[in-house]
């Protein structure tokens, strides 16, 4: 008798890739970016990065992106098209993830002007963009309203302090009924670190190039040295504290001449012992009062609100500071004498990248 043939096994198509809980997409690999995608390789939070775009490329894959692999690859994209970071957006849009988050690591304006439309459509936002929040007051209430209609949840605390739980906390204190009376405080951990090793040995410029190469300050350091970066943390604080604050309503003290505001930053740079006099001359000033130079932010609850470098005594909390230390001193009904103050690293893509990370963490509920 023949032997009868065995019928061939049907094939079978490979399973769907699971959907995933959370799902997101970067805008932005430069310090904060890069260091995200850095931490993203050995965290454990749940999370399929279907895109990443930077100004000279994008990459979008469906099943998701490796992160320890993402920069080699976009290097290697070459120029983006202006219409590829709408096919980032879209890919994120047409995920079924239960979450969708766009991660913004850039400092551009035109993407923070995007933040309420995202918001509105349901998608939530993770950012360290602070040009959202600390612009102008019509911005930032769009924000809220945005998030209101849409569901939308917006992840800012990378946008102050590099993460020290400042917002968080004035959220936590209205919220219980307190009423904030003042802020004040170093808000740069560039300018922090600039002005608590200026002692005389080392010329302010020199510090400030030192302060760049740490990743302390922003790619341009005039918008540290004109104090624009600060108020724009200010307002944010001070919109969370209750206090409705607009962006000329901030008195701003810049250390910057006005012959070199201009300049292309290659030129600035070449031009920064310019700086070296007056400053030297405030420090020593101070020293012979016994006092020494720290860059303040501060605002009451009717809304005087001024940032620039103020001489302190040693008792003054900023003058204890070490490093690119952020401090934030709270008045309020309860924390009066003395008030409620947070302390800590306020700079570095590392720790902004953290409180990007964090946030993520609090959006899929680990």
């Amino acid at each position: 008798m023949s032997a009868v043939a065995p019928h061939a096994a049907p094939r079978r198509a490979p399973p769907p890739a699971p959907v995933p809980r959370v799902a997101a997409v970067l805008l932005g690999t430069g310090l904060v970016g890069s260091a995200l995608l850095r931490r993203l390789s050995t965290c454990p939070l749940p999370l399929r990065l279907l895109g990443v775009a930077n100004s000279r490329g994008v990459l979008v894959d469906t099943s998701g992106l490796v992160a320890a692999e993402v920069l080699p690859r976009l290097a290697a994209t070459g120029a983006a098209a202006p219409s590829d970071l709408d096919a980032v957006l879209q890919t994120l849009c047409d995920s079924a993830a239960g979450l969708r988050v766009v991660i913004d690591a850039t400092p551009s304006d035109a993407v923070a002007r995007c933040h309420a439309g995202w918001l509105a459509s349901g998608l939530h936002v993770v950012s360290a963009n602070k040009l959202a929040a600390g612009s102008t007051l019509a911005r930032w209430r769009g924000l809220r309203d945005a998030s209101r209609r849409g569901g939308g949840r917006y992840g800012d605390a990378a946008t102050v302090g590099a993460g020290l739980p400042v917002l968080s906390t004035l959220r936590r204190l209205r919220a219980a009924g307190d009423a904030v009376q003042g802020l004040e405080g170093v808000f740069s951990g560039s300018l922090s670190f600039l002005f608590n090793r200026l002692d005389g040995t080392r010329p302010f410029s020199r510090l400030l190039a030192e302060a760049f190469e740490r990743g302390y300050t922003e790619p341009d350091p005039r918008i540290d040295l004109a104090g624009a970066d600060v108020a724009r943390k200010l307002l944010i604080l001070a919109r969370e504290a209750g206090i409705a604050l607009e962006e000329g309503e901030v008195q701003v003290e810049g250390l910057l001449p006005e012959a070199l505001t201009s300049l292309p930053v290659a030129e600035f740079q070449r031009r920064l012992p310019e700086l070296d006099a007056e400053i030297e001359a405030r420090r020593a000033a101070a020293a012979a009062r016994g006092q020494v130079l720290r860059h303040l932010a501060r605002v009451d609850a009717s809304g005087r609100a001024r940032v620039g470098l103020e001489a302190v005594d040693p008792a003054h909390p900023a003058a204890a500071l070490v490093g690119a230390e952020n401090l934030f001193a709270i008045t309020s009904t309860v924390y009066r004498q003395p008030p409620l103050v947070i302390r800590g690293a306020g700079a570095g893509a590392e720790a902004t990248a953290l409180a990007l990370l964090a946030d993520l963490a609090v959006l899929a509920g680990a």
